[in-house]
């Protein structure tokens, strides 16, 4: 991944902007709510413009203490409004720790609000901010890393409440905004899973709630004529899914998945990242994923997947 369109990720995320009484049930569930936050750095610029992208309105830099009163506003303005993001900043004179307890208090008053953390490595940060040469806004006379992590313990308890976690470390600004896009384009409170294929020679993806490994089966790598290509091409998916147990595993474990997104759904969890992994993401876990997908929406969930580490070989 290339260093270049970070850059507008950093420079864009710069300094930036009594409680009505409860709503009858049902009312404020109708307003769309969307609360980003996350690490300096991760992505919360380009998160911001992929939902524009997907037809919320964006509130920028929001003070917590204002997020009550912006979720209300979105309510009675209706229309576009319906549909509201707000994107919360660490460097924010009035942000609070507390981000579980204002959205409690939207959950009081009839909002379903879903919180987005974007995150991404200390190493991978670093990276980012030293290409823009620009300080962290937390690092003081410090040191860069101590400014990260400073943050990230300032955001532990956001991290933990959040309903999804966005691992940009190996992501481009296009492929997360695009993953953004897939993932509020649609409407409604439906669970939305993601299928993930990854190599575990690059490690584990950070934001997994599930891990299929996909090693006890043979390996393409080692059919020369297979080599080359990857899970997506129709000889490698073919010889994949042909081995014994493949496709037999595949719908269980979908079977599985099916049964628990009712209690996933009854808890209010929106978002999961089933992770599928191979040796190098290239051929096994790749057709895997194509394949559980299919299996998953032949079942009424909505599923897309992702390739993680697809071309890094």
């Amino acid at each position: 991944m290339t260093g270049g369109p970070w850059v507008d990720e950093i420079n864009a995320e710069g300094d930036g902007p009594g409680a009505p009484e409860p709503a009858a049930d049902g009312e404020r569930a109708s307003t769309e709510l969307v609360i980003v936050t996350g690490l300096s750095g991760a992505g919360r610029s380009t998160v911001a413009r992929a939902l524009e992208n997907v037809g919320f309105y964006v509130v920028d830099n929001l003070p917590q203490s204002l997020m009550v009163t912006m979720a209300e506003l979105a309510f009675e303005s209706g229309g576009t409004a319906r549909r509201t993001a707000m994107i919360l900043d660490v460097r924010s004179r009035a942000f609070s720790t507390d981000l579980t307890g204002a959205v409690a208090d939207l959950r009081e008053r009839g909002f379903v609000p879903r919180v987005l953390f974007v995150d991404a490595s200390d190493e991978e940060l670093i990276r980012r901010f030293e290409s823009v040469r620009r300080n962290h806004p937390l690092q003081g006379k410090g040191r860069l890393a101590d400014g990260i992590a400073a943050e990230r313990n300032l955001l532990l308890d956001a991290r933990g409440e959040s309903d999804l976690i966005l691992d940009t470390t190996l992501l481009n600004v296009n492929q997360l905004r695009a993953r953004v896009e897939d993932l509020f384009g649609g409407e409604g409170l439906a669970l939305h899973v993601t299928v993930l294929s990854f190599g575990f020679k690059y490690g584990l993806p950070a934001d997994a709630d599930l891990v299929v490994d996909m090693r006890f089966l043979p390996n393409p790598h080692w059919v020369p004529e297979l080599r080359p290509l990857t899970g997506r091409d129709a000889p490698v998916s073919d010889y994949v899914l042909s081995q014994e147990g493949a496709r037999t595993f595949i719908a269980q474990y979908a079977d599985l998945v099916a049964q628990a997104a009712k209690g996933f759904e009854r808890e209010g969890k929106r978002y999961l990242t089933i992770a599928v992994g191979c040796t190098g993401g290239k051929h096994r876990s790749v057709a895997t994923t194509e394949a559980l997908a299919a299996e998953l929406r032949a079942r009424g969930l909505h599923a897309h997947t992702v390739h993680r580490d697809l071309g890094r070989e």
